[in-house]
């Protein structure tokens, strides 16, 4: 099986290291500093779980060397998925198998709008990692995992055969009898602690100690749960519950990727949660106050690193 890793960050470098090291025919893609650490002396990862050094078949920033892919595993941003999209298209046939693990609730509704359905398979992962430097990988947290599944959530051939893949890789892996549920119940708990750590700019623990604040991180996913059920996603008060939990058992200086580069003036995902809550919402006519006032009051600030 050929497989493509579009993007060699925390997700894509800890994901497709993995399959890389278990034998697979893999791609990547990397750009800049990255990509010339990779090509001169691989791709090092470095895991709480056991840390491991690896050569992929190709690494590259040009699409047209790489060989067609059965498999493309997507590790950037949800907000480059339109354009990552345009690029990928030349590569992709109809037995292609596109698998979005990024954070957010509508990235296959992205996907879907340059890609048949037959290509587009509905995913998510957990983990916490980054590129630490060109070329070096580090997991610091979660044991990492895959969910994915049809978008119709069938148990297709092709969903059995990746599940054999992941585990002959070693990666931890989910088919889950309802994948769109799953993608919401992670949105539920990323996007709940990314908008309103990234307008206090402090750590989880700092918000779980006032009242106030978590009041507001309460309030934010209860609109969130509102709307996943106007969409006709079955999400409910126990998953809520475990949420808070989660968030509730955060160490102390835990801050969320998208809040992280918002501080720094990155481009971040904020569109693509705080902002994709309130639109859809008001799509429907329904009322997310708590999540526009967090929207509204980091859109400049996502604008100007958009801009500069």
């Amino acid at each position: 099986m050929n497989i493509l890793i579009f993007g060699i960050g925390g997700v894509g470098g800890y994901f497709g290291g993995k399959l890389a090291k278990a034998g697979y025919n893999v791609s990547m893609i990397a750009r800049g500093k990255h990509l010339e650490a990779i090509k001169k002396n691989g791709l090092e990862v470095t895991s709480i779980h056991g840390s491991f050094k690896v050569k992929p078949r190709l690494i590259t920033n040009n699409l047209a060397e790489v060989p067609t892919p059965n498999l493309v595993i997507l590790g950037v941003k949800s907000w480059q998925i339109p354009e990552v999209s345009k690029q990928l298209k030349p590569v992709i046939t109809a037995e292609t198998m596109i698998l979005p693990l990024q954070n957010g609730a509508n990235n296959v509704e992205k996907l879907l709008e340059n890609f048949p359905k037959n290509n587009v398979l509905g995913g998510l992962c957990h983990i916490v990692s980054f590129v630490e430097s060109p070329g070096k990988i580090k997991h610091v947290s979660f044991e990492p995992r895959i969910t994915f599944g049809e978008i119709d959530n069938s148990n297709s051939k092709r969903i059995q055969n990746l599940k054999v893949i992941f585990d002959k890789a070693g990666i931890t892996n989910f088919n889950p009898e309802n994948i769109q549920l799953e993608i919401w119940k992670k949105f539920l708990f990323i996007a709940t602690i990314s908008g309103l750590g990234g307008l206090t700019r402090v750590s989880i623990d700092k918000i779980r100690e006032s009242d106030y604040l978590f009041d507001l991180l309460l309030k934010t996913a209860q609109e969130i749960k509102l709307l996943a059920n106007a969409k006709g996603v079955p999400l409910a008060k126990e998953h809520l519950e475990k949420a808070f939990k989660i968030i509730q058992n955060q160490p102390a200086g835990t801050t969320a990727s998208t809040q992280r580069d918002l501080m720094a003036g990155r481009p971040s995902e904020l569109e693509n949660f705080n902002g994709f809550i309130v639109k859809e919402a008001e799509k429907l006519g329904i009322e997310t106050p708590v999540n526009k006032m967090i929207y509204e009051c980091l859109r400049p600030m996502d604008r100007l690193a958009r801009t500069s």
